[in-house]
């Protein structure tokens, strides 16, 4: 397996990075890393350079580039080279911290979409409360507006994923909506529900809400890129807040609310645990001809490590070449 990876993308780039790729090399002796980036910064943090190979260049996309233009004139940017990297057969698969629009777009433009599947879609796996298990949640921003045979994709891609890579038998398929009634929502969503409902390949379980989400009410979330984008961050805002509080709260409340502190430290250090959505990996999208994976721009050593683990499921898995021949084979 060979794995692309924009070595200088990310706000902790290179060294969050290339030390999350020496953590990972521990548990993956059969990876073979290209890091794409600038050699000088990249050899501070090799601690081994057995299977890493560094393709060197000063050329980066940054946070305030404009996406596509940055894909198009930045040639030598590591991003772009290591999605090349990927159409040219010489990469299984890309990894990149940086810009999330330039990633989008240099997987849509480099590596190219499946045929039949019309918009791919931004993928997360986020925690479910009390179970190891998380949801798969699509489409988290790909695309700001979807039809709702784009939502039925979704939940095609979403299912294929969660049973492939995930291994859950016959995954629940949920729509996101402001009801739990079949006629509840807009007319995207009620045209959605009705073709997600007449789908036969999937095990469709209706509307679902976003106050139920946490509490795995489902396996595969299907949304558009807009709601989904504004429900995953305010899931990420209210685990980060709800973490000050009680941090805020335990240090106002004097010596025996400490004390209880400590009490309960395992505890609290479980829930934080469970609300950590960077041990699932990083964000796919989904519907490229090869696995395209995106992780937190200020991302730290181990959720790289997380999320080169989650690509060498979907390398080992196939997952990709499976969805290519049953998009592909339905298409025809």
């Amino acid at each position: 397996m060979k794995i692309a990876v924009d070595a200088m993308g990310g706000d902790n780039a290179p060294q969050a990075i290339v030390e999350g790729v020496m953590l990972a090399k521990k548990d993956f002796p059969d990876i073979e890393f290209l890091l794409y980036g600038k050699e000088s910064e990249i050899q501070k943090y090799l601690t081994d350079q057995q299977n890493v190979q560094i393709i060197h260049t000063d050329e980066k996309v940054t946070s305030e580039d404009e996406p596509v233009r940055a894909v198009r004139r930045k040639k030598q940017a590591s991003m772009v080279l290591a999605a090349q990297a990927v159409k040219n057969g010489e990469a299984d698969a890309v990894f990149s911290a940086g810009n999330t629009g330039a990633l989008l777009a240099a997987g849509l433009f480099i590596v190219g979409r499946i045929k039949g599947i019309d918009r791919p879609g931004l993928m997360s796996t986020l925690p479910v409360m009390g179970k190891e298990t998380g949801f798969d949640m699509l489409d988290l921003g790909a695309n700001a507006e979807n039809k709702a045979e784009h939502l039925l994709q979704y939940g095609i891609l979403g299912s294929f994923y969660a049973e492939n890579v995930r291994g859950v038998k016959a995954p629940k398929v949920g729509l996101l909506n402001n009801g739990t009634e079949d006629t509840k929502g807009s007319e995207l969503t009620k045209q959605a529900f009705q073709l997600l409902k007449d789908e036969t390949t999937i095990n469709f379980v209706g509307n679902v809400e976003a106050r139920d989400l946490l509490s795995g009410v489902c396996d595969v979330v299907v949304t558009d890129g807009f709601t989904g984008n504004a429900v995953l961050k305010s899931i990420e805002g209210t685990a980060l807040n709800i973490t000050s509080l009680l941090k805020q709260s335990i240090l106002d409340s004097g010596v025996k609310g400490k004390l209880g502190a400590l009490l309960i430290k395992d505890s609290l250090d479980s829930l934080k645990n469970q609300m950590d959505y960077s041990k699932h990996g990083g964000a796919v999208l989904f519907g490229l001809k090869a696995p395209v994976v995106k992780t937190h721009g200020a991302t730290k050593a181990t959720a790289v490590a997380a999320t080169i683990a989650q690509i060498h499921t979907m390398l080992e898995s196939n997952v990709v070449g499976k969805l290519v021949r049953k998009f592909e084979n339905s298409s025809e």
